[in-house]
């Protein structure tokens, strides 16, 4: 190879530089596409937990309705008080046991993601076991 040829060529400096320049950029350009990405999902997914809401609301409206209705379909044989207090103890008695239910799965949850700490104590060992291996 001739002098002229060599010096056409880059110095690993420079292409050290170029490599980290590109780097840098390809990151920069990776994290505004994910915002823009996770932007657009946002917004649909805030359209969608309003339906869901709405849904919601009106299903607690319809609940609210077919109680009355059990009111009134029992008033037809009972007193209007008496079928009242029927419905009204149902709900308690469902209401009671669905909160004793999520009592208890609530109280056996665990604030730690065991799984997590698991890979990350596992990942640290393995680091920590190859730090060794290169100084010995």
């Amino acid at each position: 190879m001739s002098q002229t040829e060599r010096s056409t060529e880059p110095s690993i400096a420079e292409l050290m530089t170029r490599l980290s320049e590109q780097s840098s950029r390809l990151i920069r350009d990776e994290l505004k596409l994910a915002q823009a990405e996770l932007t657009s999902k946002a917004k649909r997914g805030g359209i969608g937990a309003g339906y869901l809401g709405a849904g919601g609301i009106l299903a607690w409206f319809g609940f609210g309705a077919l109680i009355a209705t059990a009111i009134l379909g029992l008033a037809v044989v009972l007193p209007a008080w008496a079928a009242g207090l029927i419905v009204t103890a149902v709900l308690f008695i469902g209401a009671a046991i669905a909160a004793l239910l999520g009592k208890k799965k609530v109280k056996d949850l665990s604030p730690v993601p065991e799984r997590t700490v698991t890979n990350v104590n596992r990942d640290v060992a393995e680091l920590k076991e190859h730090a060794r291996h290169d100084h010995a």
